[in-house]
This record gives structure tokens, sequence and C-alpha cells, in this order.
């Protein structure tokens, strides 16, 4: 059996596992026999790191020491670590973790490659080798942040808006239809402003009309889109384009007017009811994603009311809400006390969460009857698993179709809907 050179474990989102995809890339290029999230032994390992939250940020850091000490030990011969925590913390890490060989930060792809004697092969940057299944892959339309949310550490960590040109997305569309990709899902930290810095104006309506042009993906889905500046043209995009999936994911976090101007959102209660309810009229068979935070600092028990009456009067067809966490070098780190009990903020969470999932319940139950679009994932169990156009891998419900019917992942079927759960269907395929 061939020597694995490296092994590169991923942590954290969809933006990350696209950065070790081009790099994963570029070290098989260089010749380097690569493998990915793997248990298996391997010479070298890269651990692209999450920095994000506290959570995150506790897995990344047990999983350096657990490579640390195989390092230590002789198992491997280099160990290096990239990625969200290693640029936020390059110094606390080199002096506790000292086994790791290296620290980069989240740009640092050619100086992780000189560590291999390789150079940076820019002309095949639109290139990636998947490490998911091949039938879906993200294209990361844009590099970090100029929006400063209080509560987030991302424009420190990736630094400001740089959207990348649409002739260079283009081309890594071609790239990715031509290994397999049938779903492809836009990613940035704000998708909505896209396009400003280059083309001086907010472009994602261009970007989107130009990649459906093609004519290559079944579906076509766009994330996180930031609510002030909503791009409403897209939604005529939606409605007269099948390839556009009906799936709006704007993420409000809270819906009283001083919890949003403590968390620096550019956005009021009023201004975010308009729009949600504006998405509603326009394109009323979407599916409308949102994530919220509890906890925050500053907000009281009659805020967090507020906020949960709203999820039950709005009825979100997709939602997460999370705890605050207490980031450093934020603006709420800087200026609030942190004061609201853990155990107050998972209470929250898990009053919300209980709200959604009988609003899902009864989502679901009006879908029995009908026929779906949906694409296969994988097989789990008794049952493939897929997906409609109102999904995204991961995060939301799925649908499960029982193995005996003749399937296979990463194609469509048209599935009827015979039974449903709080947060999935059931069916089977209308053969």
């Amino acid at each position: 059996m061939k020597k694995i050179d490296l092994n590169i474990v991923t942590l954290g989102c969809s933006k990350n596992v696209v950065d070790s995809e081009k790099l994963i890339l570029q070290l098989q290029e260089g010749g380097f026999n690569v493998v990915f999230d793997s248990d298996e032994p391997a010479e070298n390992v890269i651990i692209n790191t999450c920095g994000f939250i506290n959570d995150a940020k506790e897995e990344s850091i047990d999983t350096i020491l657990k490579y640390a000490l195989a390092r230590k030990s002789g198992k491997i011969k280099k160990l290096f670590v990239i990625g969200c925590l290693s640029q936020r913390y390059t110094y606390e890490l080199r002096s506790e973790i000292p086994e790791v060989d290296e620290y980069f930060g989240v740009n640092d792809i050619k100086k992780i490659l000189e560590q291999f004697n390789l150079e940076l092969q820019e002309k095949d940057l639109f290139k990636r080798t998947l490490t998911g299944p091949s039938h879906y892959a993200f294209l990361k339309i844009s590099e970090g942040c100029d929006r400063h949310c209080a509560f987030c550490a991302i424009p420190g960590i990736r630094g400001k808006y740089i959207s990348e040109p649409v002739e260079n997305l283009i081309q890594e569309a071609q790239y990715l239809h031509n290994n397999g990709v049938k779903e492809l899902m836009l990613i940035a930290q704000d998708l909505t402003l896209y396009g400003i810095d280059i083309y001086k104006k907010p472009s994602l309506y261009d970007l989107i009309k130009r990649l459906s042009d093609l004519n290559i993906f079944e579906w076509i889905r766009p994330h996180y889109l930031y609510p002030s500046n909503f791009p409403f043209e897209l939604l005529d995009l939606m409605r007269d384009n099948p390839a556009i999936c009906k799936y709006i994911d704007i993420p409000i976090q809270h819906i009283t007017d001083n919890m949003l101007s403590m968390m620096k959102r550019a956005h009021n209660r009023k201004e975010t009811e308009s729009i949600l309810y504006k998405i509603r009229e326009k394109l009323p068979e979407a599916a409308i994603r949102t994530t919220l935070i509890v906890g925050h600092p500053g907000e009281t028990e009659d805020e967090y009311k507020a906020l949960r009456d709203f999820v039950q009067d709005f009825k979100f067809d997709r939602l997460g809400v999370f705890p605050y966490s207490n980031e450093e070098d934020t603006w709420s780190y800087n200026h609030y006390e942190d004061t609201i009990p853990q155990e107050i903020k998972e209470e929250r969470v898990a009053e919300i969460m209980e709200i959604q999932e009988n609003i899902s319940a009864k989502l679901n139950e009006k879908r029995v009857g009908t026929v779906m679009k949906t694409i296969i994932d994988r097989v789990e169990g008794d049952y493939f698993v897929g997906r409609t156009q109102f999904d995204s891998p991961e995060v939301d419900q799925e649908v499960l179709i029982e193995i005996a019917h003749n399937l296979s992942v990463g194609e469509f079927y048209d599935i009827q809907i015979t039974d449903t759960s709080e947060f999935d269907l059931f069916g089977e395929p209308t053969l």
C-alpha cells in the first residue's frame, strides 16, 4: 500500500472545507498522497481549525492536543495548524502547545506549501479535491466581512470583505460541474455585499444569473443573506428559474430594537419584519431559514419573550438558535458584561427550539401527499437520506426513503411524502 504523506483534518464551517479542498489539490498536484479526516496513519498532519465560538475552539484545541501527543511520541513527523483558531491565537498556541511544528493563519496557503518544498500554483486555485459527497459543493464567493457585529470575531480573523471576481467563480463552478457536482451552494460571511468592492455595487443577482445561465447545475443555493440591503431582485430569479432553490438563509439574530442595536446590527425590528414579510409575499413557497442568538448581554426577560413570541408568530420554515458566546476581541466582550448565566441561555435555546419543533411538525404535515424533487445524499441504516430544495446539508431536515427502493446516491427523484416527524419527511419514489 502506498504510504500516506499527509492527513488534512478540517474543523468548522463550509468556508474552511473549501480552503482545505484547495490546499489538498495543490499538494496532490505536487506529488503528495493526501487523505482527509482520516484515522489512517500518515507521516504529516495539517489541522484546519475553527475559532469562532467556545465550543468550536474547544474542539479545535482537543484535536491539536491529540495530534501533538502523536507528534511528541514520533507517530507523525510533522504537525501544522492552520485556520481561524491559529490566526486568532498564534502566540498563545505556540506557547501552550510547542509540539506543533508551525502555526499558520487563514490565508497562508503559500507558506504552508513551502513547508513541503512546493510553490503555489495560482493558475490552479480554481481547482479543488472534494472531500464530501461529489454531487454537491460549496462555492466561496468572498473572503472576510465588513459588518462588525458586536458578538462576532470573524472580521478580526478573516479581515476585510474581498469579493472573488465573477469570471474566477464561473471557472471554478464549471470545474466543479465537470467533477460531478449537481448542487452548487454559494457561501460567504455575507453574500449580500458580494461585488461591492470590485464592481462598486452589490452584484449577487448578476453572479447567480450568470451561474444559472450556464445550465449545468440542477440546483443553485445561496447561503447567508444579511438582512440589510437584502437583494429583493433575487426573489424574481428564484421564482422564474427552477434551478435556483427557493431557499432564503437570512440570519436576523434578534428582533427587539434594543438588542439589535446592542448587537450592532444594521437593521431594526420594523425593517426586519418588513424584509421578512415582503419575502413571504413575493415568494410564498420559499423556505425561510434564520439563526438567532439568545443570552447576549443586555437581553432582559421581556426582550427574550419578544423574540420567542416573534418566532411563534412568524413561523420560520427553518431555524437555528445559539446561546451567546463571549468572544475575546469583539465589541460585546470589550464593552458589555456577560452576566446572563449559562443555564438561562440554554433554557432560552431549548424553549425556542421546542416552539420551532411544533411549527416544523405542522408545516411538514402539509407536505403529506405532495411530490417533491429530492436529491439522495447518502445511505444510513435502513434508509436512503435525501433533501428537497428547501433544505441544505447538515443544518436542515431530510427525506427518508426505505432502502428497499432502487435508488442511487447523488441522483434526483420525485418522492411522494407519505409521513412526517418534527424535523424529517418520509416518502417513496413515484416510479
